[in-house]
C-alpha cells in the first residue's frame, strides 16, 4: 500500500510595506532654518548693543579732546592718540593705585579661596547638630544690603586700628566674600564620590589629609571658578575702598582713582577711558586663563 506524504504548505510570503522617509517635509525644513537664521541675528544685535560700551570706551581712549566731541557715539578715533595712556598713569597716579589694587586684589583671593574651601568642606561632609539652621542663616545673609551692614563694619574696623589701611580693605572684602563662596565650595564637594574619602581614611589619612590630599586637589576647577569671581569684585570693588580709605588718598584703587579725571565743572572724558581700558585689561587676561577651569567647574556642578 503507498504510503502518501503530505508537505507542509509554505507560509505566505508577506510584503514589507515601503518605509516612508524620516526627512522633513521641505516646508518644515524652510521654517526652521529661518528661526534658526532669525534667532543668530536677534542674538547677534544684542551681542553689539552688550559690547557697544566698552568698544566706544576703547576707541574714545584713543581720541584727541577734540574729536571726542566731533565724532559723539562714533567708535574708531579719526586720528589715533596713544598720549592718553601715557598722560592717564601719570596725571591720576595710577602706578601707586594700580599696586594697591594688586595688592588688596589678591590678598583677597587667597584668603577667600582658602578658608570657603575648608568651611565649605565641612558644611559638604560633616554632620552636626542645627547643621540645616546654619546653612540657612548664611544664605540669609546673602540677601542683606551693604548699606546696612557698613556702619557696625567701619565701627570695627575702627577699633581694630585698621581704617585708612589697605588691610581694611582686604579683611571686609574677605568677609563680604566669603558667604556666596562657601556655598558654591560645597556644593560641588557634594557631587564627589564618598568612596573616595573612605579609602583616604582606610590607608590612614585623618580628616585634615583627607582634605588636603584628596579633596582639596579635586576641586581645583571650582578653586579656579571661586578665584576669578573674588578677582573680579575685588578688582572692580568701589565703595568699600572708598569707605575705608577716605583719609589717605595714597591708598586709592584703580577704581577710585578714576575719578580723579572728574571735577566740579567738567570730565577728562579721552583720559577717564583710557584709565579705563588699563583697569579692565587685568580682568580680560585673568579671565582668558581662567575660562576653561571655569566651564568645567559649572558642568561639573550641573552635572552632579
Amino acid at each position: 500500500m503507498a504510503t502518501i506524504t503530505a508537505h507542509p504548505a509554505s507560509p505566505p510570503k508577506i510584503s514589507a510595506a515601503p518605509r516612508k522617509s524620516a526627512r522633513p517635509h521641505p516646508t518644515i525644513f524652510r521654517g526652521l532654518r529661518r528661526a534658526r537664521i532669525l534667532t543668530h541675528a536677534v542674538l547677534l544685535l544684542i551681542g553689539v548693543v552688550w559690547v557697544y560700551p566698552f568698544l566706544w570706551a576703547l576707541g574714545t581712549s584713543f581720541k584727541s579732546t577734540r574729536s571726542f566731541f566731533q565724532d559723539g557715539l562714533g567708535i574708531w578715533p579719526s586720528q589715533i592718540r596713544t598720549a592718553n595712556y601715557i598722560d592717564a598713569w601719570n596725571t591720576a597716579n595710577f602706578g601707586q593705585y594700580f599696586l594697591n589694587t594688586v595688592f588688596t586684589t589678591v590678598m583677597t583671593v587667597v584668603f577667600v579661596a582658602l578658608f570657603t574651601s575648608m568651611s565649605g568642606y565641612v558644611l559638604a561632609r560633616v554632620a552636626f547638630p542645627g547643621k540645616r539652621i546654619v546653612i540657612g542663616l548664611v544664605a540669609v545673609t546673602l540677601f542683606l544690603p551693604h548699606g546696612y551692614t557698613i556702619l557696625p563694619v567701619f565701627d570695627l574696623i575702627q577699633r581694630l586700628g585698621l581704617l585708612n589701611t589697605l588691610w581694611a580693605i582686604i579683611v571686609v572684602q574677605v568677609s563680604s566674600g566669603m558667604i556666596f563662596n562657601t556655598l558654591l565650595f560645597a556644593g560641588y564637594y557634594t557631587t564627589i564620590d564618598r568612596e573616595l574619602e573612605e579609602s583616604a581614611r582606610i590607608d590612614g589619612a585623618n580628616f585634615n589629609q583627607t582634605f588636603l590630599l584628596v579633596m582639596f586637589p579635586l576641586a581645583l576647577p571650582m578653586l579656579a571658578t571661586v578665584a576669578l569671581l573674588t578677582f573680579i569684585n575685588s578688582w572692580n570693588s568701589y565703595f568699600i575702598p572708598l569707605v575705608f580709605t577716605i583719609g589717605q588718598p595714597d591708598l586709592r584703587t584703580l577704581p577710585v582713582g578714576l575719578f580723579a579725571f572728574t571735577s566740579e565743572h567738567s570730565t577728562d572724558w579721552t583720559l577717564l577711558c583710557a584709565g579705563s581700558v588699563i583697569a579692565l585689561v587685568p580682568i580680560i587676561l585673568v579671565f582668558v586663563l581662567l575660562q576653561r577651569y571655569f566651564v568645567s567647574a559649572i558642568a561639573g556642578a550641573i552635572k552632579g
